[in-house]
């Protein structure tokens, strides 16, 4: 049994940083991380969410002979991997299928966007007894990053949190997106016992960009360095030149950009690329808007089709170019699908029968369709996948045992993956 004690702390912002926007106090995360055994490892891992629920049959599960009521506008087109084929408006992806694998065919009950999000990112149904953690919470328990960096960024926005495994392995997260040509900006530092950084001299240079807030550091009052060592390691740690570099898109070649693209979700993949680099442990990168209940046809074609080709595919070229992606593990998926029958106002509903994953890199065996959908996409064929498999699954390709056991208050040893078994012909 992996032993755990959940330490009782406040969940207080210590600091708090504008755009950085640390979804926990600094110096809490450190005081309590200090208190946790340290674990050495190469691993990572990136969870890319496309939030709202994709239409698996108009991406990866296309029924190109289903009633047109069914199959949509869009067409196949073949990828690099015979016998593959996913939609036309992911020419890019389908010129690297030979990097991941599509897992069709999960299936479960949980039709709504919070409590579906949560049974996919913890692979656990969610219960009134126990927060299950998310995976990247997991990941950061079990694969302790490097001093100066944190384990678990969450670009933009956290989309859960640790759980029974405590606040120390929350995601430190960014506050909103990168946006190409602009620095990232600090708005303000909020202390302790509600100190705030704006009554210190720096106030006005805070608000410019990371260089000013590193200078700003250095002459805060006595009051600001009288912090316990904690805090100050939170600020060694935003003041980090690796962790300044990393979140620095200015240093990337205009080639690269252009490669990821400069809309939002190519940015957060280029500087989630820097941070896997930079030796953090899981990244969360979020894709909006994939709730289609109308004009589905033309949201997907327009608006989040091209950036999702665009900005993973390069994502997975540069981690298999650079020799990461044989460390890094990718998760790409959604809370459920899409309702297999158009509606009438051209878009599709909530469905969670039927939907698709995409998994690569480390501990993946890749270029190759894993599970099947009936003919007009609406069930699984045979018994299919739950969201507990996918976990199980994912936690098993980065080394880790869903299985492990944590001690609890509950009165039992809580299982990471109650139900889920690994899915053996994704693991490589």
């Amino acid at each position: 049994m992996n032993r755990f004690s959940n330490p009782c702390c406040s969940r207080r912002t210590a600091i708090k940083i504008g755009t950085l926007g640390f979804g926990l106090g600094l110096g809490d995360y450190f005081r309590l991380a200090n208190a946790s055994e340290t674990r050495s490892t190469d691993r990572s891992a990136v969870l890319v969410f496309l939030k709202g629920g994709p239409s698996h049959q108009d991406t990866f599960d296309m029924k190109p002979d289903a009633p047109a009521e069914y199959r949509g506008e869009f067409r196949p087109i073949r990828t690099n991997v015979p016998g593959i084929e996913i939609c036309e408006h992911l020419p890019r992806l389908a010129n690297c299928a030979d990097q991941y694998s599509i897992l069709r065919g999960i299936s479960h009950n949980l039709a709504d966007h919070s409590i579906g999000t949560s049974y996919l990112l913890t692979g656990n149904r969610p219960t009134p007894t126990v927060q299950y953690p998310m995976y990247g919470s997991v990941v950061s328990h079990q694969h302790a990053a490097v001093r100066d960096i944190p384990s678990f960024v969450s670009i933009d926005r956290p989309l859960g949190g640790p759980g029974f495994l405590g606040p120390e392995y929350g995601p430190l997260s960014t506050g909103e997106k990168p946006q190409h040509g602009l620095p990232f900006r600090v708005r303000g530092i909020s202390l302790d016992d509600g100190l705030s950084i704006e009554r210190y001299r720096s106030r006005a240079a805070l608000a410019e960009d990371f260089d000013t807030l590193f200078r700003g550091v250095e002459s805060l009052d006595d009051q600001v360095r009288s912090m316990d060592r904690f805090q100050r390691q939170a600020f060694d740690l935003i003041s980090s030149p690796r962790c300044r570099d990393a979140m620095d898109l200015a240093k990337e070649p205009e080639s690269e950009t252009q490669r990821f693209g400069k809309h939002e979700f190519g940015q957060s993949l280029m500087m989630t690329a820097r941070l896997v680099e930079a030796g953090v442990r899981f990244v969360t990168v979020i894709l909006e808007d994939w709730d289609t209940h109308q004009e589905n046809f033309n949201e997907l074609g327009g608006r989040l089709l091209p950036p999702l080709d665009q900005g993973l595919s390069a994502f997975l070229d540069r981690l298999n170019q650079r020799g990461m992606l044989q460390s890094t593990t990718v998760l790409v998926t959604g809370e459920f699908g899409r309702t297999p029958k158009i509606n009438n106002k051209a878009g599709r509903d909530h469905w969670a029968r039927a939907m698709t994953s995409i998994l690569a890199g480390a501990g993946v065996s890749t270029g190759q369709v894993v599970g099947e959908t009936n003919d007009k996409a609406e069930e699984p064929v045979g018994t299919g996948f739950t969201p507990d498999d996918l976990a199980a699954t994912f936690y098993s390709a980065l080394g880790i045992d869903p299985k492990m056991e944590f001690d609890s208050n509950v009165g039992r040893p809580i299982t990471l993956v109650r139900d889920g078994k690994p899915i053996s012909r994704i693991l490589s």
